[in-house]
C-alpha cells in the first residue's frame, strides 16, 4: 500500500471552503466515521478512524476502522466476512467526521447479528427511564456466535 498523505490544517476558510483533505482528529487521534447503505440509505454503523484507517480506506476502497476498545486497526469484515466496499466518501465542513456510502457484504454490519447497529428506537417525549423499542425490521440476520466463534462478538468486529 502506498503512503497516503493528508494535508496540514490551515485557516477555517481553507478547511471549510478549500479542496485539501486535512482531517481534524480528536485528542485520541480519531475522527467519527458513519457508514450508510449505498442502496437504501440506512445508517449501518458509527465507528472511528485514525489516520492510518482513513488512508487505508481511501487507498483500498474497503472500510477500515480503529477500535477504541481493542486499540487496534481493523478492516470491516476481517473476522465476519461482512465487508464494506466504499462507493462514496464525504467529509464534513470542519473535517472532523466522515460519511461513507457502502455496499455491505454479508447479512449485516452489526456485531450483534443485525443488519444495522441502529436497531432500537428511543421513545421521545417520555421519561428517561422509558424502555428502548426494538425495531422489528431489524431482527437478527445472522448468528454472531457462529460467525465470530465466541460468546462475546463485540471483541471481534
Amino acid at each position: 500500500m502506498t503512503a497516503y498523505t493528508l494535508a496540514e490544517r490551515g485557516s477555517s476558510q481553507e478547511i471549510e471552503e478549500g479542496r485539501a483533505l486535512a482531517p481534524k482528529f480528536d485528542a485520541d487521534g480519531l475522527l467519527t466515521a458513519v457508514a450508510t447503505d449505498a442502496a437504501s440509505g440506512d445508517v449501518l454503523m458509527v465507528a472511528h478512524m485514525n489516520a492510518e484507517a482513513l488512508a487505508r480506506t481511501i487507498e483500498s476502497g474497503e472500510a477500515w476502522y480503529y477500535s477504541r476498545s481493542r486499540r487496534a486497526l481493523w478492516r470491516k469484515g476481517e473476522a465476519s466476512g461482512h465487508t464494506q466496499r466504499v462507493v462514496d466518501m464525504r467529509i464534513d465542513c470542519d473535517q472532523d467526521a466522515v460519511w461513507m456510502k457502502v455496499e455491505q457484504g454479508g447479512p449485516g454490519a452489526c456485531h450483534t447479528g443485525r443488519s444495522s447497529c441502529f436497531y432500537r428506537g428511543v421513545p421521545l417525549g417520555e421519561a428517561p427511564s422509558a424502555e428502548l423499542a426494538l425495531e422489528m425490521r431489524d431482527a437478527k440476520t445472522f448468528d454472531p456466535a457462529a460467525v465470530y466463534g465466541k460468546a462475546d462478538p463485540s471483541k471481534s468486529k
